[in-house]
């Protein structure tokens, strides 16, 4: 397991590995991959229990699933540097005939992705369904998923959030990366979620929070919530993020969520960006 140190050298690579995606193709999500950066790098390089040697059922491993799907820059680049695919594949990010899509997919194959997303909404009912499966078979370890806060405007994440504790899926973590931002604009002035702790302890949710920018903080809690599994309630982490943080004229504002740097701006943010890894 890394440490807290070199969990913060492979955040400042894979923040490059972001900018150098979706630069290369005029596209992509860097406000939220950025944000997310120090969680995803927590959780495959210091928190879950999981085999490079990739297999869909994910028996007697800890699973993942990415809800806010639009972040594949990021989930993408961690999957690379832990060692699901060669590296050198970030370079065809969006391209024609590459397993690396702007949305995750399943039929090209690409280890570490168990179902496809981008329709937001879903993940966290797809985690139940894993979560669930594993409890039938007697396997222990925890499924782990991560959502938008904009996301929690879709309808199947609350009829989600009833089910699970109705049904004591106890061996489940949701994070909620709560930026406050989305693509309109801040999440006050496009649908309010009000109260989002209340909410999540009125449905039955085992509620935790957490500095997803702190990267000692995100491990802590991160190992906190697993260790809680199998006390009778899923697990919801309120994960406080900037959106487009390491890269100062990103950080904090909607602008970002799905806009590709010039030429200009990509040399500026890699410059306040340290090469630890090896670029691609």
């Amino acid at each position: 397991m890394a440490d807290i140190a070199e969990l913060k050298r492979i955040a400042s690579q894979v923040r490059r590995d972001i900018i150098r995606q979706v630069h290369a193709v005029s596209s992509g999500h860097p406000g939220g991959s950025l944000g997310c950066t120090d969680f995803m790098v927590a959780l495959y390089f210091a928190v879950m229990n999981h085999q490079q040697s990739f297999n869909m059922d994910g028996a007697n491993e800890d699973v993942f699933f990415l809800s806010n799907g639009h972040i594949s820059p990021l989930w993408y680049s961690v999957l690379a540097r832990s060692g699901y695919f060669p590296v050198k594949e970030l370079s065809t990010f969006r391209k024609l005939d590459s397993r690396l899509q702007g949305h995750p997919a399943t039929h090209e194959g690409l280890p570490g992705v168990r179902v496809a997303s981008g329709s937001l909404g879903q993940g966290i009912s797809v985690a139940i369904g894993v979560a669930l499966s594993k409890k039938l078979k007697g396997d222990t370890q925890t499924v782990f998923v991560l959502t938008g806060d904009g996301e929690l405007q879709e309808g199947q994440i609350w009829e989600a959030a009833l089910y699970a504790p109705h049904n004591k899926v106890d061996n489940l973590v949701v994070t909620v990366d709560w930026n406050g931002q989305q693509i309109d604009g801040a999440n006050d002035d496009v649908l309010s979620l009000g109260d989002l702790e209340a909410k999540w302890i009125a449905f039955g949710w085992d509620v935790m929070h957490m500095n997803g920018n702190d990267m000692e903080e995100v491990v802590n809690v991160l190992n906190e919530a697993k260790d809680k599994t199998g006390n009778g309630k899923p697990i919801c982490i309120l994960m406080k993020t900037e959106m487009g943080m390491g890269v100062d004229f990103m950080t904090g504002t909607h602008a970002w969520h799905g806009k590709a740097p010039n030429d200009e701006l990509a040399e500026k943010a890699l410059g306040q960006l340290e090469e630890t890894l090896g670029d691609y």
